[in-house]
C-alpha cells in the first residue's frame, strides 16, 4: 500500500501497473532480509563515522536494486531513491501505528 501511495505522489518513481507494487514490496522484503545485513556489515566504519546516516544510503541502494529486479518499477536516480526510502520508512511507521493492537 505504501509503495502504491508513494509512486502516485512522488515524481521520478513509476509503477507500470498497480500489481507491480506487490512485487516491489516482496523484492524489498527479500532484499532487506538478505542484502541489507551484508551491506551494513561491510560499511560499518562509514555508518559509525556518519552516526548512522549512512543507513539512508544503504536503504537507497536497496531501492535501486529492487528497481533493477522488478519489471514495471522505475526510480529515476539515487536522490529520488533516497527520498523514496525516507518517505517509505515514515509512511510504513504511520501505517503500522494504525495496525498496532492495544
Amino acid at each position: 500500500m505504501a509503495v502504491l501511495i508513494l509512486a502516485h505522489f512522488l515524481p521520478g518513481v513509476n509503477l507500470a501497473k498497480p500489481e507491480s507494487a506487490i512485487y516491489v514490496a516482496i523484492a524489498l522484503g527479500l532484499l532487506r532480509i538478505t542484502v541489507k545485513p551484508l551491506l551494513i556489515f561491510f560499511t560499518l566504519p562509514a555508518t559509525i563515522v556518519s552516526l548512522g546516516l549512512f543507513l539512508f544510503v544503504i536503504n537507497a541502494a536497496i531501492i535501486l536494486i529492487a528497481d533493477y529486479f522488478v519489471d514495471g518499477f522505475r526510480v529515476n536516480g539515487f536522490w529520488v531513491a533516497l527520498l523514496f526510502s525516507i518517505l517509505l520508512s515514515f509512511l510504513q511507521s504511520v501505517l503500522y501505528s494504525f495496525l498496532k493492537e492495544k
